[in-house]
């Protein structure tokens, strides 16, 4: 257990340093947070989705900003596409892929953002959502395993991670770009 425990630590180091080292991780993250900012200065709101663990990311992100992150402040817009009735309905009714895209078309408005989570970057419904929030006038910030995938290519900013043995480390780095995301939007709006 104790070499497990030591290499499960040792490993998401590394991926973090690797993280670190990428050129493009602290521009990119701190244009997604500018476009965060920019879209609940203008008094836009942030819808957030993904899968599985990203949909836990996506509920994470948004209950921080309309709860509490680090310190007092208003509430901030965000909502995360996770409503069991509303993505049973579509799902049932449409498809799995229309699960996120019809929320999108529903409540999304120009100048909203939507945060698009997926570790591979070719989660169908995160794509179909990503594609309709550019239709709607929103921009996409995707959080995503290595570049070159179709959702890095559709975002406005993506977030892009080296590549992993597991999705569990990329989850593990999008956990801490939402955090500072959230960090940064409190800063700047607070």
């Amino acid at each position: 257990m104790n070499r497990l425990i030591d290499f499960d630590l040792r490993e998401s180091r590394e991926m973090l340093e690797a993280f670190l080292e990428t050129p493009d991780t602290v521009p990119s993250i701190e244009e997604a947070a500018s476009i965060c900012i920019e879209a609940i200065g203008s008094g836009h709101k942030i819808l957030s989705c993904g899968n599985g663990g990203s949909m836990c990311d996506a509920s994470h992100f948004a209950e921080e900003l309309t709860g509490r992150y680090r310190g007092h402040r208003r509430s901030f817009p965000a909502i995360a596409i996770n409503d069991p009735a509303y993505l049973t309905c579509t799902c049932n009714d449409y498809s799995y892929e229309d699960a996120f895209s019809r929320f999108v078309s529903g409540v999304g408005c120009p100048g909203d953002v939507l945060l698009a989570i997926s570790t591979s970057g070719k989660s169908a419904n995160v794509l179909k959502a990503a594609r309709e929030a550019h239709a709607a006038g929103m921009k996409v910030v995707a959080l995503t395993g290595p570049a070159g995938n179709p959702l890095s290519t559709l975002a406005d900013v993506a977030v892009c991670t080296p590549p992993a043995p597991h999705s569990d480390r990329i989850q593990e780095l999008h956990i801490k770009v939402i955090h500072i995301l959230i960090h940064a939007i409190e800063e700047a709006l607070g």
